[in-house]
């Protein structure tokens, strides 16, 4: 660009024009802008390669207005349909299923999941891994769907809140230490066994113990002796037929003292005392025992 002087002049004098003496050039030419164009071209190209990768990103990711591909925004809060994997902890005051579905949980080592105070402390840890699961708090407890503890576990003891417990395992159930039940009952057409092997077996009542079959047979098995002891009270065997099949028998003329045998003998009052067995009873009824 060219800028030119001009003088202007009254009319009726004459001047010579001056000559242009000064000739200004502005702008940018030769390589300056070439290079210009160069850069305007290469921040287009640019900027229409970072708008196709958006365009695409947001349509691989399944960008929408609610939400990023399965993951979906409601006033309830974040909602994921499929299968999602997640690298990181994931931090939720709730989490649950849709209605028609089930909730899973899935790892290649465990899932663990905790409970945290509001010192960030863990309270509460259920880890379920390949081979076990543990829970580390001061109680864990399962509840029926009206509310109602069904299992009870802390330091102290276990509460089981069924109406029964039912034991479905051939080896029956194995208690280390004593065990306290109102009633033990095998299912129908079932044997009902108690057993000690290698210890003795004890039953302790404070009001008395009931042993019942209704169609078969008690039996009462010892290494060693079977005693039957009431405190205060008296010990019956009510039944038609009272049988000792095992009982030793002595040979006839011989003295019941040589062969070690006696009698039973009651007194009146119940009382039961021994008595050396003869040829005939040896039992009196007014005997210095019974007084």
């Amino acid at each position: 660009m060219v800028r030119e002087q001009y003088t202007t002049t009254t009319p009726g004098t004459s001047l010579e024009r001056p000559k242009n003496a000064y000739i200004y050039k502005i702008g940018i030419y030769g390589w300056r802008k070439r290079c210009l164009y160069l850069f305007v071209l290469l921040l287009l190209i640019i900027l229409v390669v970072n708008f196709s990768l958006t365009i695409w990103i947001l349509k691989v990711m399944w960008f929408s207005p609610t939400g990023m591909g399965h993951l979906r925004v409601t006033k309830e809060g974040l909602r994921l349909e499929g299968e999602s994997e997640f690298l990181f902890p994931l931090y939720a005051k709730e989490i649950h299923s849709r209605v028609d579905s089930s909730l899973l949980l899935q790892s290649t080592h465990n899932v663990t999941v905790n409970a945290r105070n509001s010192n960030g402390e863990v309270t509460g840890r259920l880890n379920v891994g390949p081979k076990m699961v543990e829970f580390h708090s001061q109680q864990f407890q399962i509840n029926s769907k009206d509310g109602k503890p069904l299992f009870t576990v802390d330091e102290n003891e276990v509460v089981i809140g069924t109406d029964k417990l039912r034991v479905t395992g051939p080896e029956g159930a194995l208690f280390e230490h004593s065990v306290e039940t109102p009633l033990v009952k095998a299912e129908a057409f079932k044997q009902l066994r108690l057993e000690s092997p290698t210890r003795s077996l004890s039953m302790d009542a404070p009001r008395g113990i009931n042993i019942k079959a209704q169609a078969g047979n008690i039996e009462a098995l010892s290494q060693m002796d079977i005693k039957l002891h009431s405190s205060d009270g008296v010990l019956l065997l009510d039944a038609e037929t009272v049988r000792l099949p095992k009982l030793p028998e002595g040979a006839r003329g011989g003295s019941g003292i040589s062969q070690g045998l006696y009698e039973i003998c009651v007194c009146p009052d119940g009382k039961l005392y021994l008595s050396v067995a003869g040829v005939g009873s040896t039992c009196q009824e007014y005997s210095r025992v019974c007084q």
